[in-house]
């Protein structure tokens, strides 16, 4: 089995303009889904935003928690913290891929967001197929567990979030990046 390497030193790093754009589309209190080390959280912090980072790796949630970040070892899957009361869930850096099948995590997600809720999803440029594998989180130099993962283009994400009960209202390109806001259908 070949697993995607995901680095979460990539992801160690301070925001960037296109970070920042990203967290632009965020309103009121956010769930960062898959946080890593925090720079998202934390940079939705340092804008006063109701901010609570969820992630497996506990030197992730580490990292995040000493970059100011409020940030909890816990699985999307688990019971949370504000459960249908978030009005946003950011799931940057392809995290809409977490667990392997984009659909059951979306129709997760929504079931943590308020009636008014959205998503905020970072995708695979347009021309992406979409790939459902494996993958492991290097940390300098230590490897995870492969773990099921997905990959979603901008060409799959309207029939995703209409399974899941979402509609695409906006599709976002943010220099290299692209990003999708989905509400509640």
């Amino acid at each position: 089995m070949t697993a995607r390497v995901l680095d979460l030193d990539h992801w160690d790093r301070a925001t960037d303009r296109h970070d920042e754009a990203l967290l632009d589309l965020c309103v009121g209190p956010t769930l960062d889904v898959g946080c890593g080390p925090g720079r998202l959280a934390a940079g939705l912090a340092a804008r006063g935003h109701v901010v609570l980072g969820i992630d497996v790796l506990g030197r992730a949630v580490g990292t995040a928690v000493r970059r100011g970040a409020t940030a909890l070892r816990r699985d999307v899957f688990d019971a949370l913290p504000g459960e249908g009361r978030w009005s946003t869930a950011l799931l940057a850096d392809g995290n809409v891929g977490i667990g392997g099948d984009p659909t059951a995590l979306l129709r997760r997600v929504r079931e943590l967001l308020g009636p008014d809720g959205r998503v905020v999803a970072e995708l695979a440029p347009p021309g992406t197929p979409l790939a459902r594998d494996w993958a492991v989180v290097r940390a300098g130099t230590t490897t995870s567990a492969p773990f099921r993962w997905a990959v979603v283009g901008v060409d799959d994400i309207d029939a995703l979030a209409v399974t899941a009960g979402l509609l695409v209202g906006d599709v976002a390109r943010l220099g290299e990046r692209w990003c999708a806001v989905l509400e509640a259908a």
